[in-house]
């Protein structure tokens, strides 16, 4: 029998069983459904509502509860729905007339919403660990490289030379804000909804702030029908997700790029990598192709979460079920991709001979031949014009800008002087670009320095 059959004559249709529950997926809230069941339990308690003893045989109850669904002992069922009917039903079960007591003064619906956000909360922690990681990794690489020059790209042409270290500092970055959405939606998931009833609210005296406190939340929902029916910070987890996942894709993009013949700029480990069945050659970059495929999975996560959110009525709506799939799914993909991606990173190797020598040819150097006539006194756009007819001549005749002669750069341009072969040269044209943000290497290291003071001062979780 179910819990809430007292007003029907008729029992649920079996297809219409198998429809509406979703123990199948939703059974991973089973510890957040107990700690929050135990706080409510003891709260009723403290408050009267229930006797101090009917509280604490219901609180050991759902303890022992716990441990039985740890060791697998416990076997859920499709016909009491979710998770929540279920402990409530095994618990009434244990202890009959007390444990029909549980709900008193709840509703599913902010229990779910309880559940949900405990859940939400524990894994962004998790992510969070994850991303810490991760950047760790980046700043070992990164001051690893800080003197590998490469060529920097704009659709995906050559355009200015800068240094791995800080090609991968970008990636730092993305990460950081990454960490810091993170951190800030931890924020509004961390409020506790439960005494919020159907939609409502409750007659009882609970004390909402003291179950706050019980569980770790920061404060407790303002309002019951926002409470109740609120999937923002699902949603918003989400897009913190699909985040993630667009910078590892990118990232990962140029890693299998990198890994092609043509560029020759990094080998991948063949403990992240995959053969051919039939081409003995092959050493394909799989790991990096599924993490940037994974992409959309999260991306479709979250549109359809916004789909399902886009015209609910208030308050709770039986649609709201599907949050959470796209939810677990979301969490699950993200948290394997960062750990492969981790993995992936650890052992590449990158070869800092081919990135430089990708980095002298292609004219990645035309920006600072310009720069030096500008120096010189001529307008930038007439030195824009000057070096881009010499990239033009050298093109024709199959040579790099600084294979010119003086004598031939002058027939350019009479600014032209010997210390045009020391602007155009490689280390020049990295380490003069100085400025914050630039790929100097001794602005690169200062970044590092930066980047790992706050890595090891961030606080998730607070």
């Amino acid at each position: 029998m179910k819990l809430w059959s007292g007003r029907f004559e008729k029992k649920t249709a079996v297809e219409v069983d198998d429809f509406h529950s979703s123990i199948h997926f939703d059974w991973r809230l089973y510890r957040h459904d107990i700690s929050g069941s135990i706080a409510h339990a003891r709260m009723l308690g403290r408050q009267g509502i229930i006797s101090k003893e009917e509280a604490g045989l219901i609180c050991a109850a759902l303890e022992q509860l716990l441990m039985e669904i740890e060791s697998g002992s416990i076997t859920f069922s499709k016909e009491a729905e979710d998770i929540h009917m279920n402990i409530e039903a095994l618990l009434i079960q244990r202890i009959g007339e007390t444990g029909k007591k549980l709900h008193t003064g709840r509703s599913r619906n902010d229990q779910v919403a309880l559940d949900t956000r405990m859940y939400a909360r524990e894994e962004t922690d998790q992510i969070l660990q994850l991303l810490s990681a991760l950047q760790s990794k980046l700043l070992e690489l990164a001051e690893n490289h800080t003197e590998t020059c490469m060529p920097g790209y704009t659709h995906l042409q050559k355009a200015q030379p800068v240094t791995l270290a800080h090609h991968i500092m970008a990636y730092f970055e993305m990460f950081r804000r990454d960490m810091e959405r993170l951190m800030d939606c931890r924020k509004r998931i961390n409020v506790m909804p439960l005494g919020s009833g159907a939609l409502a609210g409750t007659t009882y005296p609970l004390d909402r702030e003291w179950v706050a406190r019980e569980l770790g939340f920061s404060g407790i929902t303002r309002n019951s029908l926002d409470a109740v029916s609120d999937r923002d910070y699902v949603i918003e987890i989400l897009g913190c997700c699909s985040m993630i996942m667009m910078h590892m894709s990118r990232f990962c993009e140029e890693l299998i790029l990198w890994s092609t013949d043509e560029f020759g700029f990094v080998t991948m480990d063949d403990s992240y990598s995959t053969g051919s069945s039939i081409m003995p050659q092959k050493k394909n970059p799989d790991v990096a192709e599924l993490i940037r495929g994974k992409t959309g999975r999260v991306y479709g996560n979250l549109m359809a979460l916004l789909s399902v959110m886009k015209a609910l009525p208030l308050a709770y709506n039986k649609d709201m079920q599907e949050d959470k799939e796209a939810l677990f799914d979301s969490l699950d993909t993200v948290k394997q991709c960062l750990r492969v991606f981790t993995g992936m990173l650890y052992t590449a190797g990158f070869n800092a001979g081919r990135m430089k020598q990708g980095a002298v040819s292609g004219f990645a150097n035309a920006t600072d031949a310009a720069d030096y006539l500008v120096k010189k006194g001529l307008p930038f756009r007439s030195a824009h014009e000057v070096i881009g007819r010499l990239v033009l001549h050298c093109i024709k005749h199959n040579i790099s800008l600084q294979d010119l002669d003086l004598s031939r750069l002058k027939e350019f341009s009479p600014l032209f002087e010997e210390d045009i072969y020391y602007a155009l040269a490689l280390d020049t044209c990295v380490n003069e670009r100085r400025l914050p943000g630039g790929p100097a290497s001794e602005t690169v290291k200062g970044a590092i320095s930066e980047g790992r003071n706050w890595l090891e001062n961030v606080k998730p979780g607070a």
